[in-house]
């Protein structure tokens, strides 16, 4: 007895929310485990899909699973048949439930009776019954007031969170201006109800996505008591429309190549892109903020590309047998672990033999020495174990030097179809090469190539 893995009250639907079906493979995959016992298939996985994988995975472990209930054993030839069918009974009974469960709730969004389990700000449950939470209504009242009087959502999120010490009601939410923008435009606050804004896939594991005309969107008048009247919604509707107009006409900044690329070393958060005068910047919220939080001053994107530009020179011109030689000291070091890996040393010796032993069998067959049903036994049970054996190696020199390596060849294969001299900035190219940028001060910037290598070039700022 190893463990006992037990998921009380979880779904059975996704491994993911599962810590101790996590655990277990864990564990499995540490080599601890040798034969797992399951009361039934449906309380090991209701998604077939996610079933196999992990049987599959236990297998090549040497792990196998016996399932109690069915009567099935994973270690036998026809086991993942069978498990394969009872899964999918087991995954079928969980969609019958959810699609019971959803047709449930539809009939009563048609009739205007449904009540959600989770209520907006300013709200909460009382008996199945929706009343107003009067701490937080007058936080939501404020919100319509302050945005009708001029406020923007993100100075109406400051002052909610500027006021959490003294206002437990505001406590547990981080305040955003999308948080707030959700609230004015919540029709929850008049008295009535949109339902359906969201919906859940059929199929296992389920998500939740965004409605955008999917399934059908039920709208209900008078389902609980308002918090704002008609009037005042009206207007902030009117307002927001109006606002939204505004910032939609005006100039659009271009979508830039450098989105979640560039990061502030002092920060560690992403620059976003603004516009000043006509000339967009890479600009750090912190800084932004408050001057003395960060001392990174905005970095106008023409120097970025710019730098890029010599980076490229430098690399198509200088760097590139740097990169050759990193790619051939990596190659010899894989070559060193896989001769001198005693794992892979024993792995080797092992499908040699299983190799010779299969030869031998094919001979005595055609020799007519051995029984044709015993040999296809035989032979079937030696390619099991040779299987198993090539992809144990090939996991164990699958590594990050792999994957650099590949990343490194990939490089060298852009440099040398790449042109000599870039006139203007190439995204395209950029795309290829750079992984992150990193800002680490006024004046330099760290590029991080796709392989790793981080190379550094300095911001040639322009005095006007």
């Amino acid at each position: 007895m190893v463990d006992i893995y037990a998921d009380e009250g979880i779904t059975g639907t996704s491994m993911e929310k599962r810590k101790d079906f996590q655990r277990l493979l864990a564990d499995c995959r540490r080599g601890l485990i040798d034969r797992v016992l399951v009361k039934s298939i449906s309380r090991f996985a209701r998604n077939t899909k996610e079933c196999l994988e992990v049987l599959r995975e236990l297998k090549l472990l040497g792990t196998s699973v016996y399932f109690e209930k069915e009567n099935i054993d994973t270690a036998t030839m026809s086991g993942e048949m069978m498990t394969t069918l009872f899964a999918s009974f087991a995954q079928s009974e969980s969609e019958s439930i959810s699609s019971n469960m959803r047709w449930g709730i539809q009939a009563r969004m048609q009739n205007g009776t449904f009540v959600p389990s989770n209520q907006p700000f300013g709200y909460k449950l009382i008996d199945k019954q929706i009343v107003i939470d009067i701490p937080q209504a007058r936080f939501v009242c404020e919100m319509f007031s302050a945005y009708l009087s001029g406020w923007n959502t993100q100075e109406i999120a400051d002052y909610l969170n500027n006021q959490q010490q003294n206002h437990p009601e505001l406590c547990g939410r981080v305040w955003s201006c999308k948080a707030v923008s959700r609230i004015l435009r919540n029709e929850k606050y008049v008295g009535d109800s949109l339902w359906q804004k969201t919906y859940r896939t059929d199929t296992l594991p389920t998500r939740e996505l965004t409605n955008r005309g999917e399934r059908e969107q039920y709208y209900a008048s008078n389902t609980h008591p308002a918090i704002i009247d008609q009037n005042t919604y009206k207007r902030v509707q009117d307002l927001l429309a109006k606002r939204n107009s505004v910032k939609s006409q005006s100039i659009a900044v271009q979508q830039s190549p450098f989105q979640r690329m560039v990061v502030c070393s002092h920060c560690g958060g992403y620059l976003r892109q603004k516009q000043t005068n006509g000339q967009v910047y890479r600009s750090c919220r912190k800084h932004d903020a408050e001057l003395t939080v960060c001392p990174l001053t905005p970095v106008p994107e023409r120097e970025i590309e710019k730098a890029f530009l010599r980076l490229y020179y430098k690399l198509k011109h200088h760097s590139e047998p740097v990169l050759a030689q990193m790619l051939t000291g990596l190659q010899t070091i894989r070559s060193r672990r896989m001769l001198w890996s005693l794992d892979i040393i024993e792995l080797n010796k092992q499908i040699s033999d299983l190799t010779s032993q299969n030869q031998m069998l094919t001979k005595l067959k055609q020799q007519g020495f051995i029984d044709p049903d015993i040999f296809i036994a035989q032979r079937n049970e030696l390619t099991e174990q040779l299987r198993a054996a090539k992809m144990k190696k090939e996991r164990l020199l699958v590594s990050d030097g792999d994957t650099i390596i590949t990343q490194t060849q990939d490089l060298l294969d852009v440099l040398e179809a790449g042109p000599d001299f870039l006139d203007a900035f190439n995204a395209e190219l950029f795309g290829e090469f750079i992984d992150k940028i990193f800002v680490d001060s006024n004046e330099q910037l760290r590029f991080r190539l796709k392989n790793g290598l981080e190379l550094t070039e300095a911001i040639e700022r322009t005095v006007h």
